[in-house]
């Protein structure tokens, strides 16, 4: 049997190139304003930005609120401005030229949180959850009624986000994207298109990368509710590697797509301009790059059965 490698405990340079950041995001060519991120030291691949996408939306949104909040144009609010419509506490920095109406707010009980709308975004009907974490919303978004978001949340600029949107909470959106399915713990980079019902949980989607109607990651198997949570293991050539989390979707290269009501499993990477046609079930592993896959059900069949073994 081949030995297990513990993928947190490799450096940098013993990762192999499937598995670095830069096999999948060229940020020379598509410049993301979140880089940062899949820069810092602990970031010895491309599966350890998952684990760090809480820490730096917390800091990143500290900072960024702090600078805003001095400007001049800002109107601050805070509960007493929303009567009926809020519990907890918390405070809202609102930019000129930017219309902010939510359906609620949901503060903290323990600490002040806040949110910040940046200009020439339009917010209306909206539901906000700022118990777990802040949230920073940038210029010229149009954040539709019946969206829901929890922070720590990043959205950047000039985003559609579209009715039935639900952000659960450490998740980064970059410029120029679409969105309407439920994204959790994910990076979604600029130009970024997921506007079809979706679920994103644990990945990373790259430049321009698009997601069809009804195709979704799965980020935990499915025997687990069964034998219990354990770290999801990958085969690159003829080494195994533990990733050391039990959780992971989808890492999607820049370009990519993945076909209507097509389904990933957990740890699927997929390199830049690579296509997965509708209905596909797309299993553990490697694909791409500059790759097209179909799914063929009459010659090969999609279905097989066989006993579950306790």
């Amino acid at each position: 049997m081949a030995e297990i490698i513990n993928l947190k405990n490799l450096s940098k340079n013993e990762v192999p190139e499937r598995l670095k950041v830069e096999f999948y995001f060229d940020f020379n060519k598509y410049p993301f304003r979140h880089q940062d991120l899949f820069n810092g030291p602990e970031i010895n691949s491309v599966v350890a930005v998952l684990d760090a996408i809480h820490p730096y939306a917390c800091q990143w949104i500290e900072k960024a609120i702090s600078q805003k909040a001095t400007s001049g144009n800002v109107k601050v609010l805070d509960p007493q401005d929303f009567r009926g419509k809020c519990i907890g506490d918390f405070t809202v920095y609102v930019e000129e030229q930017a219309v902010f109406e939510p359906a609620f707010i949901k503060g903290s009980i323990k600490e002040k949180r806040s949110l910040f709308v940046g200009k020439g975004t339009i917010l209306i009907g909206s539901s906000i959850f700022l118990d777990e974490g802040d949230i920073y919303i940038g210029e010229n978004n149009s954040v539709e009624p019946g969206v829901g978001i929890k922070g720590p949340t990043i959205i950047g600029n000039k985003n559609e986000i579209r009715q039935g949107t639900y952000l659960r909470g450490d998740v980064i959106i970059g410029d120029g994207g679409t969105f309407r399915g439920e994204i959790k713990n994910g990076v979604m980079m600029d130009k970024a298109n997921f506007p079809h019902p979706s679920y994103v949980g644990d990945s990373i989607c790259g430049y321009a990368t698009h997601f069809g109607n009804q195709a979704t990651t799965a980020n935990l198997g499915i025997y687990a509710g069964i034998f219990g949570k354990k770290n999801v293991v990958i085969e690159l050539g003829d080494k195994k590697y533990d990733i050391g989390r039990p959780k992971i979707g989808i890492i999607l290269g820049d370009w990519s797509q993945v076909g209507c009501n097509s389904v990933s499993d957990p740890g699927v990477f997929v390199g830049p301009n690579t296509i997965f046609y509708s209905l596909c079930r797309i299993s553990k592993g490697f694909y791409g790059p500059n790759e097209v896959l179909k799914n063929k059900p009459l010659e090969h069949g999609i279905i097989e059965r066989a006993p579950l073994k306790t």
